[in-house]
């Protein structure tokens, strides 16, 4: 521990990063109104399915904006981009001064299909990924020929509600192709033969050329197919939900609660694994609740929590907040120890044998002290 301590002393010494202020934004809703604008987010298809209302605060004169784009529900065979949640999301985010963007994208052609074939199911979601990446792009795109928007292309981040952050998290979360399963089912279709045959993990919904990064993934009642696609190179992760979801599991079990539906793991899963590599994330858990915490927006004061949860995890993450200074270290809940910057805030969490921990700058690991006990 002496020498824990004594590499921390020396990173005081040589670091002297500035810590910059976000002015009073994205901590509370400093804009009463937003302007709602609907574009096609794709240069390939021209259809509903590729459409997005982009929500900016009415007033703002900030032309380095954070983006978050958000995800509707309805588990791959309804929804839109109009969902009530969606558009209490984007409004309140917009409000403390983010851009935000509520999307559409592919759903099942045949529910029936969807729910029986897994191949389905893994081509749905990857789509609907290749979709909302595309949309990512829109945003990048659009900042190399004007910034219609005034955003900051390097901070962008995305999650969803229910099926919204499904695919969020495996945006987020498959690195790479051969990450996924090479079948989809017992004498099924290779799952990675899918995602080449759609243009590999960038998709096919266009904007090419720009990067489809994000700064962090939100997940309002998802769940992931593998959590150990969760590694130390990843974004962080804020989850929320209920304990008693019967949509998609707080632990792991099928989706929708139907045997050939593929396995989901819920928010402690998720967080569990996210702690085990030492990535920056936190859960909010609503003991009891099904999936219906999130579906009347701000009728439901859970839905406010949950948002107000979120804007408390994203603000450290955004660059007018980013400090590098190490200034301590507490330990906390089973042997770990918390990393604390200049400004008190936690910026990583590593147990005392690890080799290594992450300092985060703009919502990614950016940089790896090693330690050495």
């Amino acid at each position: 521990m002496k020498q824990i301590i004594l590499i921390f002393s020396l990173l005081i010494i040589i670091n002297k990063n500035t810590f910059a202020q976000c002015d009073g934004r994205y901590q509370s809703e400093i804009f009463t109104n937003t302007n709602k604008v609907t574009v096609n987010y794709s240069d390939v298809y021209l259809d509903t399915y590729h459409e997005m209302d982009i929500y900016t605060p009415v007033g703002d004169s900030e032309t380095n904006r954070p983006v978050i784009i958000f995800i509707h529900g309805g588990s791959y065979i309804g929804g839109s981009k109009s969902e009530i949640d969606c558009i209490d999301f984007c409004e309140a985010f917009a409000k403390k001064g983010y851009v935000t963007a509520s999307v559409n994208y592919r759903l099942a052609t045949d529910p029936i299909s969807f729910v029986l074939s897994q191949e389905e199911q893994y081509l749905t979601v990857l789509k609907s990924v290749a979709d909302v990446k595309a949309a990512i792009r829109y945003f990048r795109k659009d900042f190399s020929n004007g910034n219609n928007y005034n955003i900051d292309p390097n901070t962008i981040f995305v999650g969803g509600s229910s099926a919204g952050a499904v695919t969020a998290i495996h945006l987020g979360y498959i690195d790479l192709v051969t990450d996924l399963p090479t079948t989809s089912s017992p004498n099924g279709t290779s799952v990675q033969d899918l995602v080449n045959n759609m243009g590999g993990l960038n998709g096919d919904a266009g904007n090419s050329g720009f990067s489809s990064d994000v700064s962090g993934v939100i997940s309002f009642a998802g769940g992931i197919n593998n959590p150990s696609w969760i590694d130390t190179q990843d974004e962080p992760l804020i989850s929320i939900q209920g304990t008693s979801d019967q949509t998609i599991s707080f632990n792991c079990a099928p989706g929708l609660g139907y045997p050939t539906v593929l396995d989901l793991c819920g928010s402690n899963e998720m967080h569990n694994q996210a702690n085990n590599v030492n990535i920056l994330n936190d859960l909010l858990v609503f003991q009891c609740a099904d999936h219906d915490w999130f579906q009347s927006g701000n009728n439901d004061p859970r839905f406010i929590q949950a948002i107000d949860f979120t804007t408390s995890f994203l603000y450290p993450l955004l660059p007018c907040n980013q400090s590098t200074n190490i200034v301590g270290v507490n330990k906390i809940e089973n042997n770990m120890l918390e990393i604390i910057d200049i400004n008190g805030r936690r910026v990583s969490k590593i147990q005392p044998n690890n080799a290594y921990i992450h300092i985060y700058e703009s919502g990614k690991a950016k940089k790896r002290i090693i330690i050495k006990e």
